[in-house]
Order: structure tokens, then C-alpha cells, then sequence
């Protein structure tokens, strides 16, 4: 995007078969003045050939919004324009698409997107072109739901307070309930640990996957990414988190198999890493690749992870000690997913932390691999408070001092401290976008940093500081 213009053109941004006006200054990029106190929160950050305009980017988040069914199945839509393109316009620095299936039977829903075939490309290209043409970059999240696939769309099933959080989708609705696959095979490796036959129960059981369906994995993922490139997609983050496949396959917890790919930390980490390597060939040297993964399952003080052993925070900073030399470039840490018996210690740096101490381990071994923190104040508060019965249904918007809470802390995460390292490079911000799309220009109010509005929307920007 150009920086200024001294002309009255109202130039379009070039090379889309619509009009979208060019903004004199990309949006969410910090003005001339006062540079030198502009906090490391909103400067540029380039990852290889990328170059973000500020260092919050929008996380992947499950919208359940694309068919079930015929030839537009898994397929992006307009409404993927219009709410990804809202927080791109706003200045988001990089906005993912949400978990998208490698396969038909990756989805975690009927209703999820994928990018299993050539058809899907030119709707991922239509949302990509748009989020770029306002200024930032365009992110897709490769995944695979595994033994969470093929459940129904939330609202669909807990429209009221304490109600399930998961059902399981038929094949009527465009569920695959036969094709639920994991490491583990049978009714006793359902997700939630009750039988596909109990009412109660929202998952499916899923069969175990052989080590020839294991390469075909592979490979899709492989073929998912080169179809990432065609459609203009900047990055790409491979999801090994929260419960889904790779994160199966990660934990003793949910992998207990006897072959190459179960039993030992190199053999449950093995299908990551032959994924990771498989997209490094097909993609430009130039692209970043991103690694979601549940730095630990909080199962470290439960009796299944004192019988099975888990995947903790000393196995995520294992892992992320390879990453660099496989290609890695920035690790965005989150957490839990995997079984709901978990401990989570709900405070409001709970994953923040996880974070920081990956980020000191490796910085102590002079390794470089960029990290990324995932939940602020919101985000724990939300997670807290939906484990009360009812309690989802109290979440609200937050005030003007939740809005300086959030800030804060932001600054803090990406901030050195006392002449330490910050605790991580990038913030990834989820729900609060979906209340505030104009969360980064709020934010950047708050802290009286003077940052480019769209062009549209200058009539009534905040006034300056």
C-alpha cells in the first residue's frame, strides 16, 4: 500500500475486478510523529517476505458459515468477505481464516470450510484479494478436527444457557458419523469419553487412522497448502492444538499406539513434523509458516495425566526447540482442547505465560522462532466463566476499563520488561473482535498512539491525542 498521495485521485487498489478505494496510509500503521515512543505493539514486524503493519493479528475463529452440501461445499462465501474483510479494514496487521479442512472428513462441522479441492480456491482467492487490498495480510489455518469432526453448528444445539456445547451431526445435516477418525479406534476414545449410543454425549467414535491414511494426511495437507498459494493466501498456520488431530496425535493421552507413530516424544511428534516438512517443499521460501499448538492440556495434576503422562509446557518447549530448522517461523501458543476433564487455572495470564516461558527457553539456547500469545483478559474471563453452568450467556461487552485492561496488557506482552525479553512478539485476539471489530483502533486510542484510520472512515476517527 502507498504511504501518501498529494494528488485528489481517488485511486483504486489495483488488480481486482471491483473498485476499492487505495488508503493514503495503510490503516493501523502508527503516524510520523513521535515514532521513537510508538510501543513495539503497533510497529511493522516482517517474517520472511512479509511485513506486518502492526503486531495484532486476528486468530482463526470457527464461524460455521459455508455449505453442507453440492458444489459450493466448504467453500468461503461473502460473509467470510465481510467479517474477515471488517477487521483487515480496520487495521488488523493479519487475519486468519478459520480452521480449514484438509480433508472432507477434517471439518469440524459440515458447516466448516476446506480446502481439499481446486473448486474451493477461487472463493479463498476472493476473501484473501479483499483482506489484502485493505492493507493487511491474508492467513489461512490448515487443520484436521479428527476425533472432534463432524459435530453440528454450536447454535444449532446451546441456544440455551447450560445446554450442550456439541452434538453430533448426521449424515442428514452432512455429518460423515462412519468417518470420525484419531490415533485410537472405538467407543472408549470418543472426545468427551461417552459412548456414540449416550444422549448426553456430543462426539462421534472415531476409527483409528492407518499408517497409509497417515501419509494420504500428508499429502493433502501438502496439496492444501499449494492451494493456499494459488489463492494469494500470506501465511500459513498449521493446527495442532486444541483437541484436533495433530494435537491427538501429540498427547499420550489420546495416541496409544504401538506403531511409528505413537508411543515415544518422537513418534507422537512425528506426523507434525513430516506435515511441517511437506509444506516447507511446496511453498515460496518467501511465505511464513505458523504452528498452533496447545502448549500444555492442564492435565499435569488429573488422574488420566497422572496415568497417561501429558502434553505439557516441558513438551512444548521440547518441540519448539526443532522448529526453527524445520521452517517455523512464529509458534502461537494457546492451550487445553484435548479432554474435558481438564484443570485450567482461570487468571488472567494464563496462556500468556505458557508463552513467555516458551519464548525465555529458546532465547536461552539462542534459538529464534517468533511467538505469538493468545489470550488477553477477555479471553480468560471467557473461558472461565463458560464452565459455569449458564455462564456464556453473562459474557458481555466489558466497559471502558476492560478496554484499558486489554490494552495494557497487549503492550506488556510485546514489551521488554526491566530489560528482559518481552513475553511475545505478535498478540492473537479472537472473540473481542467479533464484539469490537475496531478493537485496534480503540486500543491504539487508548494508548495515545496516532494511527492511520480508513480512508472512509476519517470523518469520524476518535481526535487526536
Amino acid at each position: 500500500m502507498s504511504t501518501s498521495r498529494n494528488n485528489h485521485n481517488n485511486a483504486g487498489v489495483q488488480g481486482l475486478p471491483y473498485f476499492t478505494p487505495e488508503h493514503a496510509t495503510s490503516p493501523g500503521t502508527p503516524g510520523p510523529k513521535n515514532t521513537a515512543l510508538v510501543p513495539t505493539l503497533f510497529k511493522p514486524l516482517t517474517i520472511r517476505g512479509a511485513t506486518l503493519r502492526n503486531r495484532i493479528l486476528v486468530a482463526p475463529m470457527c464461524q460455521f458459515s459455508t455449505s453442507a452440501f453440492g458444489p459450493e461445499t466448504g467453500a468461503l462465501t461473502d460473509y467470510h468477505i465481510v467479517t474477515l474483510g471488517h477487521y483487515a479494514l480496520k487495521g488488523a496487521a493479519l487475519v486468519f481464516v478459520e480452521a480449514t479442512g484438509v480433508q472432507p472428513n477434517g471439518r469440524i462441522s459440515p458447516n466448516c470450510p476446506g480446502l481439499w479441492s481446486d473448486a474451493q480456491i477461487p472463493a479463498l482467492r476472493r476473501v484473501s484479494d479483499f483482506i489484502r487490498s485493505q492493507g493487511a495480510l491474508s492467513g489461512i489455518q490448515l487443520a484436521h478436527a479428527g476425533r472432534k469432526g463432524s459435530t453440528a453448528a454450536p447454535w444449532t444445539t446451546s441456544s440455551k444457557p447450560g445446554s450442550k456445547v456439541s452434538a453430533r451431526a448426521v449424515a442428514e445435516i452432512g455429518g460423515w458419523p462412519d468417518n470420525v477418525v484419531g490415533p485410537m479406534g472405538g467407543e472408549e476414545w470418543t472426545w468427551d469419553g461417552k459412548p456414540s449410543t449416550d444422549p448426553e454425549g456430543g462426539y462421534w467414535a472415531p476409527r483409528a487412522l492407518t499408517e497409509a491414511e497417515i501419509q494420504e494426511l500428508v499429502q493433502d495437507w501438502m496439496k492444501a497448502a499449494e492451494r493456499a498459494v494459488k489463492a494469494g493466501v500470506d501465511v500459513i498456520e498449521i493446527h495442532a492444538a486444541h483437541g484436533y488431530l495433530l494435537h491427538q496425535f501429540l498427547s499420550p493421552i489420546s495416541n496409544k499406539r504401538t506403531d511409528r507413530y505413537g508411543g515415544s516424544f518422537e513418534n507422537r511428534t512425528r506426523l507434525l513434523i513430516e506435515i511441517i516438512e511437506a509444506i516447507r517443499t511446496v511453498v515460496p521460501a518467501s511465505m511464513p509458516l505458523f504452528l498452533r499448538i496447545s502448549a500444555t492440556e492442564w492435565h499435569e495434576d488429573t488422574d488420566l495425566g497422572r496415568k497417561h503422562g501429558s502434553w505439557d509446557i516441558e513438551s512444548s518447549i521440547r518441540l519448539a526447540k526443532l522448529l526453527p530448522a524445520l521452517g517455523v517461523d512464529l509458534l502461537d501458543v494457546s492451550s487445553a482442547g484435548n479432554n474435558p476433564l481438564a484443570k485450567i487455572p482461570m487468571h488472567n495470564t494464563y496462556q500468556v505465560a505458557l508463552a513467555d516461558r516458551i519464548r525465555t527457553s529458546l532465547r536461552a539456547e539462542n534459538l529464534h522462532l517468533l511467538i505469538g500469545a493468545v489470550g488477553l483478559i477477555t479471553e480468560a474471563e471467557q473461558a472461565r466463566d463458560i464452565l459455569e453452568k449458564g455462564g456464556a450467556a453473562r459474557i458481555g461487552n466489558g466497559g471502558e476499563g476492560e478496554l484499558d485492561k486489554e490494552a495494557s496488557a497487549a503492550v506488556k506482552m510485546t514489551e521488554q520488561r526491566d530489560g528482559k525479553e518481552p513475553m511475545a512478539d505478535v498478540v492473537l485476539v479472537a472473540r473481542q473482535f467479533m464484539r469490537e471489530p475496531e478493537w485496534v483502533l480503540k486500543v491504539a486510542h487508548k494508548l495515545g498512539v496516532d494511527i492511520a484510520w480508513p480512508s472512509q472512515f476519517l470523518r469520524v476517527r476518535f481526535p487526536k491525542l
